[in-house]
């Protein structure tokens, strides 16, 4: 009896680490044009962002709302690079934790920008 339990937690540990053999990325590069299109489209999203930031009518909203729809709108933007990933052959899932990454700094950076500007009209230095 022990050793048929045996058996099947072994061949249990062994399907599940066949799985995640297949969303690892084993040690490709990308290539130099690959990167640059990377960078490109970050400095787009972050662009998109800013320029959104601006507009006067997220300055009349509460800073995190302001923030959250600032951040939807140029969301298509992000999606850009998602597919350049997708092309490099990247698995989805290091692509997706380096989008994840990209959003959450932004989304700070703009959050914090937009708290700044939300205090400094309330106490009527713009």
């Amino acid at each position: 009896m022990k050793k048929i339990l045996f058996l099947a937690i072994l061949l249990s540990a062994g399907t599940a680490l066949a799985n995640d053999a297949k969303n690892e990325w084993h040690n490709t590069t990308l290539s130099d044009a690959t990167i640059e299109k990377i960078q490109t489209t970050k400095y787009e999203y972050k662009k998109c962002v800013g320029d959104d930031m601006q507009k006067s009518a997220y300055q009349e909203q509460d800073s995190r709302k302001a923030t959250d729809a600032i951040m939807r709108q140029c969301e298509p933007v992000l999606a850009k690079m998602r597919e350049i990933y997708t092309d490099a052959e990247v698995p989805g899932v290091i692509a997706d934790r380096h989008l994840k990454q990209i959003r959450i700094q932004t989304t700070r950076e703009a959050l914090q920008g937009m708290m700044f500007s939300e205090a400094a009209r309330k106490t009527g230095q713009r």
